[in-house]
């Protein structure tokens, strides 16, 4: 039975899975070596709560029981009774492997453990636990609380129960799971990221400026955003990341990063966060950078 959360990381999207956690009645434990970017997640997830009363979809007394049911902490002994531990942490599988070593002799022997990963290998991940059985992916989609879909993908060595007790774990969250196999950036990110890819290298063949290509794909495509205002939002390190992990883990080349994201995140643009990617959201109105 799958009642206390953990969940490490406290970015957009640890925040985004502890809110939806707490509003689905579960008691999370939102960790982060940073103080103040659990401070500054605390405000959000309350910001988010009050939105979704302001607009009725939540009661304000769900709300309020919400934000109470999130305990912060930064350090990871809080997990010694957590069910669910969700890693949601930096997209890079250095730093995931280290995170997942350092919990794993913190946890009692029956917690399930997931990682938010968006690209990389949950088989390769499971295997710096000791429980790769009990470790699958569990990728949420961003703004998390928004965002219906959550992707599940079995590593080599996860056990058909701990699928099962995820899947039923995302539909209690109201959410709809989809299952996807564990290739490099799985299904989603493996179709929208070379797609926001192919946006760069349009803009940096000159073949239209920042303003026409996601004006024509929001236009031209129905998409609800352009895929640069896309990759801001995501931010193009991430974006980037997964890049990285399609091309070196699939060996081909049109996976090849485009050499103006690289360029935009060794001048460190990667985007919304940053105030500047794409577009330069330093004043009023985002302005293209390009």
């Amino acid at each position: 039975m799958v009642e206390q959360i953990g969940v490490i990381g406290a970015g957009q999207m640890g925040n985004g899975i502890a809110h939806v956690f707490a509003l689905a009645g579960f008691q999370v434990k939102l960790m982060d070596v940073n103080e103040a970017a659990l401070d500054n997640a605390r405000t959000t997830i309350g910001k988010n709560l009050a939105r979704q009363s302001s607009k009725g979809k939540i009661s304000e007394a769900d709300a309020t029981a919400a934000l109470g049911r999130i305990d912060t902490a930064t350090t990871m002994k809080v997990f010694a009774d957590s069910d669910l531990v969700i890693e949601a942490a930096s997209e890079n599988e250095g730093i995931k492997r280290r995170i997942l070593t350092e919990l794993c002799p913190l946890l009692k022997p029956s917690c399930l453990l997931a990682s938010n990963t968006s690209s990389i290998s949950i088989t390769r991940l499971g295997a710096a636990t000791d429980r790769p059985e009990k470790f699958i992916g569990m990728h949420f989609m961003n703004p998390v609380p928004v965002m219906k879909l959550v992707e599940l993908i079995r590593g080599i060595a996860t056990a058909e129960e701990t699928y099962s007790a995820v899947r039923t774990l995302t539909l209690t969250l109201e959410k709809i799971p989809v299952s996807a196999e564990d290739f490099p950036a799985f299904i989603v990110n493996r179709i929208l990221l070379p797609m926001i890819n192919e946006a760069v290298y349009t803009l940096y063949e000159g073949v239209g400026s920042v303003d026409a290509i996601d004006t024509a794909m929001r236009l031209g495509a129905n998409h609800p955003m352009g895929p640069l205002e896309l990759a801001d939002f995501i931010g193009l390190d991430v974006c980037l990341s997964v890049m990285q992990v399609l091309h070196e883990g699939l060996a081909d080349t049109k996976y090849r990063p485009c050499p103006l994201l690289v360029k935009y995140v060794e001048a460190g643009w990667l985007g919304r966060k940053t105030n500047k990617g794409f577009y330069d959201y330093s004043g009023p109105k985002p302005v293209p950078t390009r």
